[in-house]
C-alpha cells in the first residue's frame, strides 16, 4: 500500500498527471505543457511513499532514467493490455485517469525496463536490427529489378534508367556491408567485455552476436521465475486455454520474436557442430527413440538451448565449467 498513486500520460507537447491516495478513491489530473523538470518537481513534493505507472512507448526508457529515483516504485506497463483505456471517450487526461485506477487496483502488466548497465547493448542490438533490415531490403530490390526483366545480372537492363537505379541500389548494397561490418567490429568488443556474452557463447550454435542478442534482451535472468515462463516469452511452447474444464486449444503467448529467431537459428546450426555434438545427440535421440518428426524435434532443440541459456546467466557458469556440465 503506497501513499501515493500517480499515473502520467506522456506526449511531446503535453502530460496528463493523475493521482490518487491509499485513503481516497478521488482521481485528481491535471494537463499541463511536457517538462520533466515539472514532472521532477511535483513527484518531489509528494510526502510519503510514491508508486509511479506510464505505458510502454518510444520515450519510456528515458522517462524510466530520469524518474526511477524519486519514487519507491515505478510501472512502465504493457499498452496492449490496458482494455479499459479503449473504452470510451479517449483523451489525455481521461487515459492518465484509467491508468491511475488501474494501477491503485493492481491491474498492471508490467514491461522490463533495466538501468544504464545494459542500454547500451540493447542499443546496439537494435541498430544492427535495423541495418540488417535495410540491408535485405535494398538486395531484394537488385534481384527484383533483374527478374522483372527476365534475367539475374546487368545484361538485361536495357534501359538507361534502370541502370541508374541500379546504381543507387548498389550503392545502398555497399553503404549497408560498411555499416554492418562496423556493428560486427563493436560486437567483437562487446565479447570481450561482458561475462554474461562469454559464457553464452559456450552453447552449440550460438556465436557472437546471437549471444549479445540473448544477453542484451534477457538482462536480468532471475525476473524469469522458472524456464517455463523463459520459454513462453521466447515464444518457444504454447499455453493452454481452459475454461469450465474443457480445453479451446493451445495459443502463443506475446513472445519475444528476437530471441525466438535466434534459439531457432541455433538450433540448426548446432546440429552441424561437431566440436560440441550434444545437439545433435539430442536430436538424433528424438527422432529415432521418441519418433518425433524433423519440425517438432527441431524446436525441441530450440528449447533445450533457450533452458541452457537461462541456466548459464543465472549460475554464471558456462558448459565448460565445473558445475556448468549439469545444465546438459
Amino acid at each position: 500500500m503506497f501513499d501515493h498513486y500517480i499515473a502520467v500520460d506522456w506526449s511531446q507537447k503535453t502530460m496528463a498527471i493523475a493521482r490518487m491516495t491509499k485513503s481516497s478513491g478521488k482521481v485528481t489530473v491535471v494537463e499541463v505543457p511536457a517538462d520533466i523538470k515539472e514532472l521532477k518537481f511535483y513527484l518531489s513534493r509528494l510526502k510519503g511513499t510514491k508508486v509511479l505507472a506510464f505505458e510502454e512507448s518510444g520515450p519510456a526508457q528515458w522517462l524510466y532514467t530520469e524518474l526511477r529515483g524519486l519514487v519507491d516504485e515505478l510501472i512502465v506497463c504493457d499498452p496492449y493490455r490496458n482494455h479499459l483505456l479503449k473504452d470510451g471517450p479517449k483523451t489525455d487526461k481521461i487515459d492518465a485517469t484509467k491508468l491511475c485506477q488501474l494501477l491503485k487496483a493492481g491491474l498492471l502488466k508490467p514491461v522490463f525496463h533495466t538501468g544504464e548497465e545494459m542500454i547500451y547493448l540493447r542499443k546496439i542490438v537494435s541498430g544492427y536490427i535495423d541495418v540488417v533490415k535495410a540491408g535485405v531490403r535494398v538486395q531484394n530490390q537488385r534481384k527484383a529489378l533483374f527478374r522483372s526483366n527476365g534475367g539475374s545480372d546487368e545484361s538485361v537492363l536495357a534501359h538507361a534508367s534502370e541502370r541508374f537505379v541500379l546504381e543507387g541500389i548498389d550503392r545502398g548494397i555497399e553503404s549497408y556491408r560498411t555499416e554492418k561490418s562496423r556493428y560486427e567490429s563493436e560486437f567483437e568488443k562487446i565479447y570481450k567485455k561482458y561475462q554474461s556474452v562469454h559464457l553464452l557463447m559456450s552453447l552449440p550454435g550460438v556465436a557472437e552476436i546471437n549471444a549479445v542478442k540473448i544477453a542484451a534482451t534477457v538482462v536480468e535472468a532471475k525476473r524469469f521465475p522458472s524456464s517455463g515462463h523463459f520459454l513462453s516469452y521466447c515464444g518457444l511452447i504454447k499455453l493452454e486455454r481452459m475454461s469450465g474444464g474443457k480445453s479451446y486449444g493451445r495459443r502463443y503467448s506475446r513472445y519475444s520474436r528476437l530471441l525466438k529467431g535466434v534459439f531457432q537459428n541455433a538450433a540448426l546450426a548446432s546440429l552441424n557442430d561437431k566440436k560440441q555434438p550434444a545437439m545433435r545427440e539430442y536430436y538424433n535421440h528424438l527422432l529415432s527413440e521418441k519418433k518425433y518428426l524433423e519440425g517438432p524435434a527441431k524446436n525441441a532443440v530450440a528449447r533445450r538451448l533457450a533452458t541452457l541459456s537461462l541456466g548459464i546467466l543465472k549460475t554464471g557458469k558456462n558448459l565448460t565449467q565445473p558445475g556448468g556440465q549439469h545444465l546438459l
